[in-house]
């Protein structure tokens, strides 16, 4: 899915303030809550976007946004014109539409169909898995191992197995720091 402007303007917020934390400044912490609200109402809206019901959001995460904008930006300006501008013409570039960050592609997504009675977890590792080497694994503990794409599985199993299976999928992580 592509961002949406109202995402890009966020991301640009969400570095300004990461930012302006780097010089120092203190950051109110209502500032930071409308930035949270303004995500989860963000992720709210992007789930069905014709939803008469998440269209009503809109008002609400344009009001998030722009108050953070404008106290951030009232910071960003006592850091002088030349800071000030920076930020000013990224947030302007948000608000048509332009890429200014990119999006992680990585989103968590809702498990619908987990097996009834089975605790689930999700693992996301950062390189592709050989899928016989995980296979020996859900055999051996028992559990149900599925992979969403080469780099995400999905385990399920009863608690007590998950664990063992997990302590031993950790060594996939172990070989991908080395």
């Amino acid at each position: 899915m592509s961002s949406l402007p109202a995402e890009q303007t966020w991301m640009v917020l969400v570095e300004l303030l990461t930012d302006l934390r780097r010089h120092q400044v203190k950051i109110s912490s209502t500032i930071t809550n409308d930035i949270r609200l303004a995500k989860t109402t963000i992720n709210f809206y992007k789930v069905n976007p014709s939803d008469p019901e998440r269209i009503k959001e809109v008002p609400r995460m344009n009001q998030f946004l722009t108050s953070a904008q404008e106290a951030l930006m009232s910071l960003a300006d006592k850091q002088g014109q030349e800071y000030s501008e920076e930020w000013e013409d990224k947030l302007k570039k948000a608000s048509r539409g332009e890429e200014v960050y990119p999006l992680k592609e990585d989103r968590s997504k809702f498990v619908i169909g987990a097996p009834p009675g089975f605790s689930m977890v999700r693992v996301n590792f950062k390189a592709p898995l050989a899928e016989d080497r995980v296979q020996e694994i859900a055999e051996y503990h028992n559990v149900i191992i599925e992979f969403e794409d080469d780099r995400l599985v999905a385990v399920y199993g009863d608690p007590e197995n998950l664990k063992l299976s997990l302590k031993e999928l950790a060594s996939f992580f172990k070989e991908q720091i080395e």
